[in-house]
């Protein structure tokens, strides 16, 4: 087995969960200070990382360390360096940016999600290159705003930095779950346009918030259909169509017929729906007698569906077997990763796994168990060093 820097790795986690890296311009927060901890880290090995800018203050910062044992693939380490916000200081009961050691578990916001698999991945491709020559060679790829619109990933995939890569393992935190599928995220925003009028001659408007009561009824019964033609799946669970803002009028003005109206949608799907038939069909039950409508899709991310026959899969299996002596459990991404963009942008085979509980993140009181950690980081280099063999265990 290979040997890693336990010590080292926790350490270095503690040091990225120390850097408040929100994307919050207000108080002046970005991924910038984390970057520069990993780019540094990278450095401090020998290592010449790249950092390119995905958007001002916003960079990506990408490695590459070459095995020396020949040709070989090119294996893919992901992790972001963005966290959400900590929200409410009331609701923590630890310093959300102290990176506390308490009862065995390494607290604070973006321990699990995902500076801990980030550090992992660091410390595992140092151990694998300090083992001793291998074929091919490993990217450590530490990206931007995966929180937000996966502005790094897409800014990765877009860039000759990906032209090589065969497979990706990310670091997501999943329980120790390998999770080579991800459920797809379509938002969309429906927006009508009425007329306005007085409340008490609405004959002399046209209100666009019976179109909106309509669209709301009838995604009910759309969700209804796409679950009866696409049944639940066994790693991802149902399709959902969810709506999650309604916007129109203004309190201030009851007596007031507003002339726009707006709907938001959260669409989860499983692999087989397709995306664009969804929002084509979204924009026929939009249609309201005497209200235009129009549909805007924001995000549109597909589904994830590597098979588990595929060398990253079997390789990250046989590695969570040799480390841990269980057998692996797979499952699902209920949300998307950047491994979305990876996959079905840049043509890069993803999956996966990291370490911390798949349902901890976003939570106050944030944590990683510390022996996950170190556990983790012992999988991941064993991993690359059997991927990159020719999937030789």
């Amino acid at each position: 087995m290979i040997e890693i820097d336990a010590r080292g790795v926790v350490e270095f986690t503690q040091e990225l969960v120390r850097v408040p890296s929100t994307n919050d311009p207000a108080r002046g927060r970005n991924e910038l200070p984390a970057a520069e901890l990993v780019a540094a880290k990278m450095r401090s090995w020998g290592w010449d990382p790249v950092v390119e800018e995905a958007a001002p203050g916003r960079p990506n910062v990408v490695a590459v360390v070459e095995g020396g044992g020949g040709e070989g693939p090119t294996l893919m380490f992901e992790g972001h360096t963005d966290v959400v916000t900590e929200g409410d200081l009331s609701e923590w009961t630890v310093d959300p940016f102290g990176g506390e050691i308490r009862d065995g578990r390494l607290w604070g916001r973006g321990s699990a999600d995902m500076k801990s698999g980030l550090a992992a991945v660091l410390y595992a491709t140092r151990a694998l290159q300090l083992a001793g020559p291998f074929p091919g060679r490993v990217k450590v790829c530490a990206l931007a705003d995966e929180e937000g619109l996966m502005i790094g990933a897409h800014h990765f995939v877009n860039s000759a930095l990906s032209s090589d890569v065969d497979a990706a393992i990310v670091a997501e935190p999943e329980a120790g779950e390998i999770c080579a599928v991800a459920k797809g995220a379509l938002r969309l925003r429906v927006d009508f346009t009425g007329k306005m009028a007085h409340g008490a001659m609405p004959q002399h408007g046209r209100n666009p918030i019976q179109a909106v009561g309509s669209l709301l009824v009838a995604l009910r019964a759309y969700q209804d259909d796409l679950q009866a033609a696409h049944p639940a799946h066994e790693h991802l669970g149902e399709v959902y169509v969810t709506p999650t803002v309604v916007h129109a009028g203004s309190q201030e003005q009851v007596n007031v017929i507003p002339a726009v109206a707006s709907v938001f949608v959260d669409v989860r799907t499983v692999p087989g729906v397709a995306h664009k038939e969804v929002a084509d069909r979204v924009e026929e039950l939009a249609a309201f007698d005497g209200i235009e409508s129009k549909v805007t899709i924001l995000v549109d991310r597909p589904p994830v569906d590597v098979p588990v026959t595929h060398p990253v899969v079997t390789s990250l299996a046989a590695a969570h077997t040799a480390v841990t002596g269980q057998a692996p459990v797979y499952g699902g991404v209920p949300g998307s990763t950047d491994g979305t963009v990876l996959t079905h942008w840049g043509g890069i085979p993803s999956v996966v796994y990291g370490p911390g509980g798949k349902w901890i993140a976003h939570q106050a009181d944030e944590y990683v168990e510390v022996e996950e950690i170190v556990r983790c980081t012992r999988v991941f280099a064993e991993a690359a060093r059997i991927f990159l063999s020719g999937g030789a265990a």
